[in-house]
Formats: C-alpha cells, structure tokens, sequence
C-alpha cells in the first residue's frame, strides 16, 4: 500500500475510534502480561514443591509477590510524577521480567521466594502506571469503556494462558517462566515504543489538572470505588479462587479439572460482558453501574454454596463474571474522575485495596469456613460487596449525557457539568473544583501481575 493511503487509512480509523491510540496500545500490553501469567501460575506451586518444601512455604511463595504489589504500591505514584506513566511502566514489566527468567533458573527455595518478591514490585509499578496512564488518557465520557478494553485483554489473556502453559509445561517446570519473560519484553517493549512522551506544553496542562490526594479522599465516589474494589478483592481473587475448587472436589464430588472448566466459562461471559458494561458506566453513569454491579455480585457469589450440581454452580459463576464486568469499569472510571489528570498516588491506594483483599479475603474465609461453615465464609465477601453497595448509593446523582461541542471534565464541579451532564441532586459537597484532562490534555500517544 502507498504511503500516502496507509496515511490515510490511519486517519479514517483514528476519526471513527471512540477510544485513542493509548488504549489499544495498553489493551495489548495487558494481553501480553496476562498470557504469561497465565502460563506460569498452574506451574509455580508444583515447581515450588520440587525443593523439598511443604505447602506452607508454597504458599508464601505465591504471597510474597502480592505481599510486595501491597508494600511498593504507595510508591509508585511519587515515581510517576518524578519520571513518567511510560517510564514507570515499562521499568515494571521489565523488573518482573527479569525476575522470572532468573527464577525459572533458581538454585534453592530462598532464591525463588525473594524473586517472586522482586517481581511483586515490578507488577505494582506496572499496574499503577498503567492503570493511571489508562484513566488520565481519555474523557470522562468514554473512561468506562476504556477500562473495559483494558480489562478484556486481561481476561482474554487469562484464558489463553493456561492452555500454553499446560502444553509448556509438558517440556519442563522451568519453561513457563522464560516463556512469561518473553512475553513481558514484548509488553515492555511495545509500551516504550508506542506510547510516546508527552510535550511540555501536555506536562504544564496535566499539572494544571492535578488534584491533591486529600482533595480526592473527599469525594464518595473515590471512596465508594475503593471500597468495591476492596469488596472485588476479597471475593474475586480471594474467596472465590480459594473455596470454589474445594467446594467442587468435597461437596459436589466432581474431579478438579472441573474448577477449571467453570473459572473458564465465567472468564468467557465476563470477557463478552466488559464491552457492554463500559458503555453501561459511561452512558447512564458510575453510580448506577457500581450499584448494579455490587449487588448481582453480592447475591451470586452467596449463592455460590448453596449450588447442588456442577452446572448451577457454573451459571452462578457465570452471573457473577457478569457482575465482575461492571465492577472492573465502573469504579475505574469513578476514580479516574475524581484523581484528575495525574493521580498516580489516588490510583495506587485503588489498586492496594484490591491487593488487601486478595490477601485477607483467603484467611478469613478459610478460618469461617473451618469454624462455621461454607455459608458464613461466602456470605462475609457478600456482606462487604453489599457494604460498598450502600456507600455507591450515597454517591451523587449525575446524569451522563453524549459528548456535544467540547470536551468532558474528568472530575466533580461544585454546582456545575459533570461528565457532559448536569448535577441532578443539586451542587457537590466533596473537594474542591477541579478539571480534570480535557482533548488538549491528553497525552500525545503515551501513556498487574
């Protein structure tokens, strides 16, 4: 094709995209990163094992890494603003690339435990910078589909991964983590390439929008997002990930392979599901979504013990990757109105409540679930999704209207527009004004485990 048609070609796409280049660029990254995770995880505890140790020390291995994400994650945002969301990013993936290749070749247990540390660090650098490059690159008006873009190539990922590493894993334990180092240099090689640095007339307009961390403590809905994402932890990657497989082998007498099987039908439905649910936050509105979201969330994941057959409890999982969809969009976007547009430090604490969650959420449904039943361990995650339900209601009440004439404000205007539309229950009482990127704002084309 000419030059000056491939050009053109470029063009007509851009104009007929609601989302720019920075989110396809970052969609890919997550796939990449996602694959090989996927590819390492059902790896890692047997390659544990094979130093003579016993599930405890397995164990530890899988939390160090979430342990340091929790530990490193506060930093993050001071080290976006010192250097940048791409730097930061791509330094991340890299971090996490190296260790895994050193840990596919790890002499002894200490070795790969203090890899796996080391890559925790890297994956909060990632997570973070990625995430805030995500909601600080679009308006406010399309924040929920672009979160949505972004999560689907990380469920997309997801499902690939497991099935290459099993195939992988047939040649040797150790070939799924260089298999997961090439892939992070392909993630951090194509965010260093694609996404460029920023001009210093977009750095002195992103300053201008910056809105202080106590600022954004303030607003509900920031508080509402971090609470759902806490809530999201908890059940999702926490109790969910820790009980399912046990309530499939023990109380419904199916094989293990059948844990699999479901994770893999409700990643599906999510995955279809993202699309939807971004255009659902973006057009009727983050209050609603979270609300929705929160509640299917609460009522399938306690229905989840009381499933009779394999096949109920795969529909069950099924509405709740539904509800997952939602609220992987919606509080993003919630959170990337009220930070402004550079809130790598209000981003980090989301992403540590998510991380809190996952490492609590397993403790305290395995102690309920010992002591009381499977009933008491799902419903506490029930009852801490449906704590974020009540404080998502208190959020006020915005009306999102199409993009008309001018660009969205990213963030909550006391007695003024919010997302395009006015406020229905009246002026915002939480932090100051604040503006948040508007189309001139935006990065040029630049800028979780």
């Amino acid at each position: 094709m000419p030059v000056s048609r491939l050009g053109a070609a470029r063009v007509w796409v851009g104009a007929r995209s609601s989302l720019p280049r920075e989110v396809y660029v970052l969609g890919l990254v997550a796939f990449c990163v996602a694959v090989g995770f996927g590819v390492l995880v059902p790896v890692l505890p047997v390659f544990a094992r094979s130093f003579g140790v016993g599930n405890a020390e397995v164990g530890a291995v899988i939390s160090a890494f979430a342990l340091m994400r929790l530990v490193s994650s506060p930093f993050c945002g001071w080290l976006i603003k010192i250097f940048s969301e791409r730097i930061i990013m791509a330094t991340g993936i890299f971090i996490v690339a190296i260790s895994s290749g050193l840990a596919g070749i790890s002499g002894s247990y200490l070795q790969l435990l203090a890899l796996r540390g080391v890559g925790g660090i890297g994956s909060a650098m990632f997570t973070v910078s990625a995430f805030t490059l995500l909601l600080t690159s679009v308006e406010a008006g399309v924040r929920g589909r672009a979160a949505g873009f972004f999560q689907a190539g990380f469920l997309i990922g997801s499902i690939t991964g497991p099935a290459v590493g099993a195939a992988l894993a047939a040649i040797s334990l150790t070939a799924p983590f260089f298999f997961y180092a090439g892939t992070l240099v392909v993630a951090g090689t194509v965010g260093l390439v694609l996404l460029r640095r920023r001009n210093a007339k977009q750095e002195e307009a992103s300053a201008e929008g910056t809105v202080p961390f106590r600022a954004v403590l303030r607003d509900a809905g920031y508080r509402a997002a971090c609470v759902t994402n806490l809530a999201q932890g908890w059940t999702s990657f926490g109790v969910r990930s820790s009980l399912v497989p046990v309530l499939v082998v023990e109380l419904l007498h199916r094989p293990a392979s059948w844990t699999g099987i479901a994770f893999a039908c409700a990643a599906v439905v999510q995955t279809i599901a993202v699309g939807p649910a971004g255009r659902f936050t973006d057009a009727v509105g983050r209050r609603p979504a979270m609300i929705l979201g929160g509640t299917v969330a609460a009522v399938s994941i306690m229905a989840v013990p009381f499933a009779p057959n394999i096949w109920l409890l795969i529909v069950v999982l099924c509405v709740y990757g539904i509800a997952s969809a939602f609220l992987g969009t919606a509080p993003a976007a919630a959170v990337g109105d009220a930070a402004g547009s550079r809130g790598g430090t209000a981003i980090a604490v989301f992403s540590m409540c998510s991380d809190i969650g996952a490492i609590i959420g397993p403790l305290v449904a395995g102690v309920l679930a010992d002591t009381l039943s499977y009933s008491a361990a799902f419903g506490a995650g029930a009852v801490l999704m449906l704590v974020a339900v009540a404080l998502s209601w208190r959020m006020p009440r915005r009306r999102a209207l199409p993009l008309q004439g001018g660009p969205l404000q990213g963030g909550p205007l006391q007695g003024g527009p919010l997302q395009g539309g006015p406020l229905e229950g009246g002026p915002l009482g939480a932090g100051p004004p604040k503006r948040g990127p508007s189309k001139g704002d935006m990065h040029e084309s630049t800028s979780v485990e």
